[in-house]
């Protein structure tokens, strides 16, 4: 056995959800191939299937923690572009380690690592602690005779996807819809738009060739991003609109004249249809809101909130045959498929029920009486970043008072207020950029116009009381 000793200074790698950072000064190959020993030594398994989204890096990246887990005696198979939830995938069917290479939504400018244990569970906290701890120390290396082979196989991908399509069913159609499919120019611009094909459905593409600079639009499928090209989408007169983030683990849907569709309702409208079938626990992020908790219990289940982006821990944690259902906005872990995030996932059910109701998603989600409470998500870009730390405490001594009494107070991820009129603020730091984010629901606009407007007051204050400024405010 031979030792190599990194004299590096440790510095934060995950964040909400995997790593993402930005190339190259934060990260780049060398240290790619130092997290890929750390994972390796891990032992989890002796074979690891690697996929990427279109970023730019993602050669530079992929081949160098591939290095790293062949240096570590794993075997590695290379999937090349494919969604995240394809690395999900093959970790629990192949008994293996799953890794995307992707920021997910961040800009192009970032690149990052997703991993998934050989369940198909994303690497809880613990696993990170443990990878971030032995990236910085010595590090073992094979001797000649026991190092990994490399191999590119696209296999993974064409068995994810019959069955994906296999455990969706075939439709009953009732109607052939045209829905415009925009991949952001990202992993799924082959994937989703087959799928819906496959189910009956006619795709238009938008941004569905592959470019990892995202020319078109911000990989971030947020409401201000998406509606801004409602006039394109409107163009090809679709029944829907469907829109992912640069990995296809999330996904926003959008009405042609409606525009977004809340997140919340889409995983309430997913609550009810899953626990028509089978009743049990739906965990959900700190930021959802209480559409879930009121078409949850009504179909006789339970919801339970955790940390957002963290919501796989407590799915293994209670095992997945104890939780039907986790979710968090964009996002959808349906447990009867498996235990990862899957935006792919989320198009094949949606676009099957169009298909054999015949009707558009808003008409379903009014006939379903899934609600529309009056909601707003904003993120905050500051400047310095040295003073977001100081803002948010300052908001979170002032959130204890300014809105009134709050009935109660959750402290999990950021802080939740929640109010006796069934309104509620949270307030957090984002996992993966330099933001404070808002996120507010009341059950009257006017309430929820006043919550905005004052935590944003408070927001520009805090700001200029450190010396800094709000760069950007981006909503949805």
């Amino acid at each position: 056995m031979y030792y190599l000793l990194w004299c590096l200074v440790p510095v934060k790698l995950f964040g909400t959800a995997g790593i993402r950072l930005r190339y190259p000064d934060q990260l780049d190959p060398v240290l790619a191939y130092r997290i890929g020993l750390a994972v390796g030594q891990l032992m989890l398994s002796r074979r690891a299937y690697v996929v990427t989204d279109t970023r730019v890096t993602r050669h530079v990246l992929a081949l160098s923690l591939s290095s790293g887990l062949l240096a570590s005696g794993v075997d590695v198979y290379y999937g090349g572009v494919a969604p995240t939830p394809v690395a999900g995938y093959a970790g629990k069917t192949e008994k293996a380690i799953g890794v995307s290479v992707t920021a997910s939504h961040n800009p192009p400018e970032y690149n990052g690592f997703k991993f998934y244990d050989p369940e198909g569970y994303e690497f809880t906290r613990n696993l990170e602690e443990r990878i971030e701890s032995m990236v910085y120390s010595e590090a073992s290396l094979r001797e000649w005779s026991s190092t990994g082979i490399f191999e590119a196989s696209s296999v993974v991908l064409k068995n994810y996807t019959e069955d994906l399509l296999e455990f969706l069913g075939k439709p009953k159609a009732a109607w052939r819809p045209r829905v415009v499919v925009d991949c952001a120019n990202g992993a799924s611009y082959d994937v989703t738009p087959s799928i819906a094909r496959e189910l009956g459905a006619t795709p238009v593409t938008l941004n569905c060739n592959p470019d990892g600079f995202f020319p078109t639009r911000l990989p971030e499928p947020r409401k201000d991003v998406l509606e801004s090209l409602l006039p394109v989408y409107r163009a090809a007169d679709p029944a829907l609109v469907i829109a992912h983030d640069g990995d296809a683990d999330r996904v926003a849907f959008l009405d042609p004249v409606a525009g977004f569709i809340r997140q919340d309702r889409v995983l309430a409208f997913f609550a009810k249809r899953i626990l028509s079938d089978t009743k049990g626990l739906v965990v959900v992020s700190i930021d959802t809101g209480f559409v879930l908790d009121d078409v949850v219990e009504e179909c006789g289940g339970k919801v339970e909130r955790y940390a957002l982006g963290k919501t796989h821990e407590r799915v293994k944690e209670l095992g997945a045959s104890s939780v039907v259902m986790a979710g968090e906005p964009w996002k959808l872990i349906y447990t009867k498929w498996g235990p990862w995030v899957d935006g792919v996932l989320q198009v094949g059910i949606v676009v099957k029920e169009i298909i054999e109701r015949g009707k558009p998603l808003t008409r379903i989600l009014e006939e379903e009486k899934i609600p529309d409470y009056p909601w707003d998500r904003r993120s905050y870009l500051l400047e310095p970043i040295e003073i977001r730390d100081a803002v948010y405490t300052d908001l979170v001594e002032e959130l204890n008072q300014v809105l009134g009494e709050p009935l109660r107070v959750m402290s999990i991820d950021g802080y939740r207020f929640e109010y006796s009129d069934r309104s509620w603020v949270l307030i957090r730091k984002s996992g993966t950029e330099p933001k404070i984010r808002l996120y507010a629901e009341a059950q009257e606009k006017s309430r929820l116009e006043y919550i905005v407007k004052t935590v944003e007051n408070l927001v520009l204050r805090a700001v200029k009381k450190r010396g800094g400024r709000v760069v950007e405010i981006t909503i949805g």
